[in-house]
């Protein structure tokens, strides 16, 4: 046996006659293909559910997967406590997919609990199959939450995940629970961002296809830009399906109230080699970071080298001697950014210079992205393969009066109030607003609202 039907399905709670009170008239495609998914999974008469939901624990390096016996819910955050959900929870599955992740050293299991109380991204879901399944008993589940991690390794926990219930002989369907973009509209409570939309068209375009590889492709910085909510979730979903044919169908798409709603079923047939979507990611993701070092300057290549030589040597690199003479005997401020797959694995800079030239500041401040940035884990061997790297020099700051004298993508920002100081470099992917940029700066330096603070900005020359 193994993962035998799944269905991408959106999770509103005004979707519920309960909490919409009428208003759910306005998504009523939505509602009867809902039905069809929750007949859908019916109908496969799977032993497990597995839901994957945006709203359970989230933790930025870790898939958390439910504990324990079973949980309940409710809707009384959005004012319906009357409608309740309880569920059991498939413990061998769960202990079985903890030990293998934990075998290969793959960031998932069931710490970190905070709240075993349901989510309303894996309650509509129930509430849609407890209808469909009316009189009868309903299947076991399991409970997975998102991570921050990229999005390949979300589509390879939907692999270990398949591979898992195949030795294990259980009859699985998987529900992919997410909203797409929630900036559709501008009188929406999310506003309106071009990027939705966009977003919106192409990814129902790829599950209509099941052209799963290009999952993997959208950029954090559109997700972002795009509010989606559970991109990861189809991902993983996705990655139950590696090299195995898939039959798609779209039922529905949505977005009235500025949020994306869209309902597609997956029917998997015979193996088929050729959608190695992990394979062919991994070997486009090598290719493109090998042809951008080709093209690497001294500077993102210095702190190439500052990175590799303390994760695998445990020391710090000593200055090369074919340096250019700017990099030797200029002193500025430097950040050294890290990123894989087009989101962030480590970012350190000094806004004003500390040692004695660029170089220098480039080796320290490389070693300390890729080591002691308090956001991440130490960067490990497996990963230098896939990073890549730039470095900005920073030009000295200089006050500015007012807002009107920032640019986002010029100006980095500095933002202060008392002690408290947060940096923010320019042009970077889902910043695009001052307002957006100076809110950033403000959160890095823990500057809370109604605080007084002051700016500078600086200009910075990129290196990459």
């Amino acid at each position: 046996m193994s993962i035998v039907n799944s269905v991408v399905v959106p999770h509103p709670p005004i979707i519920i006659p309960d909490v919409g009170q009428g208003n759910e008239v306005k998504i009523s495609d939505t509602i009867t293909a809902y039905r069809r998914a929750a007949e859908f999974i019916r109908d496969a008469d799977p032993d497990t559910v597995i839901i994957t939901t945006p709203h359970t624990v989230m933790y930025y390096d870790y898939f958390h997967i439910s504990p324990g016996s079973g949980a309940d819910g409710d809707f009384r955050d959005f004012g319906a406590p009357q409608v309740q959900i309880h569920v059991g929870y498939d413990e061998e599955l769960v202990q079985n997919l903890c030990e293998d992740a934990d075998q290969i050293s793959f960031p998932a299991g069931t710490l970190g609990e905070k709240n075993p109380k349901l989510d309303h991204g894996f309650m509509i879901p129930v509430y849609f199959l407890k209808e469909a399944y009316g009189d009868k008993p309903l299947p076991k589940f399991v409970r997975i939450g998102l991570s921050g991690r990229t999005l390949a390794e979300h589509y390879y926990f939907g692999m270990l995940i398949r591979d898992v219930v195949e030795y294990m002989g259980r009859k699985v369907s998987f529900i992919a629970s997410g909203d797409l973009a929630h900036r559709l509209l501008k009188e929406g409570p999310y506003g309106f961002n071009p990027s939705a939309p966009e977003y919106d068209a192409k990814v129902m375009d790829v599950l209509a296809g099941a052209d799963f590889g290009k999952l993997m492709t959208f950029s954090d910085g559109f997700c972002t830009e795009a509010g989606e909510c559970g991109h990861r979730s189809f991902t993983i979903m996705a990655g139950c399906f590696d090299k195995r044919d898939v039959t798609a169908e779209k039922l529905s798409y949505q977005g009235p109230f500025g949020v994306g709603y869209g309902v597609c079923l997956f029917t998997p047939g015979a193996e088929d080699p050729e959608r190695n979507f992990m394979e062919q990611e991994t070997a486009r993701e090598i290719q493109a970071i090998n042809d951008a070092r080709e093209n690497q300057d001294a500077y993102a290549a210095l702190a190439r080298t500052a990175v590799e030589t303390y994760i695998y040597a445990g020391r710090a690199a000593r200055i090369p001697d074919d340096l250019p003479d700017e990099m030797t005997e200029k002193k500025a401020g430097v950040f050294v950014t890290l990123n894989i797959n087009g989101k962030l694995r480590g970012c350190i800079g000094t806004i004003e210079p500390v040692t004695d030239c660029i170089a220098q500041e480039i080796i320290n401040n490389g070693v300390s992205a890729c080591s002691r940035d308090p956001r991440f884990v130490k960067v490990t061997k497996e990963e230098l393969p896939f990073i890549q790297y730039s470095v900005d020099v920073l030009g000295a700051p200089e006050d500015v009066a007012s807002e009107d004298e920032l640019d986002e993508k010029r100006y980095g920002v500095i933002v202060s109030s008392g002690s408290k100081q947060g940096l923010l470099l320019p042009d970077l992917e889902g910043v695009d607003s001052v307002k957006r940029q100076i809110e950033i700066a403000k959160q890095k330096a823990g500057i809370g609202e109604g605080e007084e603070y002051t700016l500078r900005r600086f200009e910075v020359v990129r290196h990459v």
